[in-house]
C-alpha cells in the first residue's frame, strides 16, 4: 500500500479545483473502545443494582411497620373484647341485685343435714 492510497482511504470524494489541494481529510466520529464500553456497562449495572436495593429496603421497612401495626391492632382488639365481657359481667350483677324478682326473694337459713 502506497502513501497516496493510504491517504485516499480517509478522504472524501471531491473534485479538485485549480490551486486547491486534492487531498482533504475529515474526522470520523469518535467511538468508544471495548474496554470503555465494558466499564460503562459495569457502572450502569451497579447503579441499577443500587436502585433496586434501595427500593427493596424501603418496601421491607414499610412491611415491618405494617406488621407492627397489625400486631398492635390485634392486641387492642383482644383487649376490647375482654373489656366488653367484663363490662357485661359487672352490669349483670348489679341488674340482678336491683331486679324486682331478686328483691322479692326470701333469705333462707340452713336447717340441717340432708343425708339423714
Amino acid at each position: 500500500m502506497t502513501y497516496s492510497s493510504s491517504l485516499a482511504i480517509g478522504r472524501r470524494q471531491t473534485f479538485a479545483v485549480r490551486n486547491q489541494n486534492a487531498v482533504s481529510f475529515h474526522r470520523e466520529g469518535r467511538r468508544l473502545g471495548p474496554v470503555s464500553n465494558t466499564i460503562i456497562l459495569v457502572v450502569l449495572a451497579c447503579l441499577l443494582g443500587l436502585l433496586y436495593l434501595t427500593q427493596v429496603t424501603k418496601t421491607n421497612a414499610y412491611g415491618y411497620q405494617i406488621n407492627t401495626l397489625e400486631q398492635q391492632q390485634s392486641s387492642l382488639q383482644t383487649e376490647n373484647n375482654n373489656l366488653q365481657v367484663t363490662s357485661a359481667q359487672l352490669q349483670s350483677a348489679t341488674r340482678i341485685q336491683n331486679s324486682t324478682v331478686a328483691k322479692s326473694l326470701v333469705a333462707v337459713a340452713p336447717s340441717g343435714n340432708v343425708g339423714q
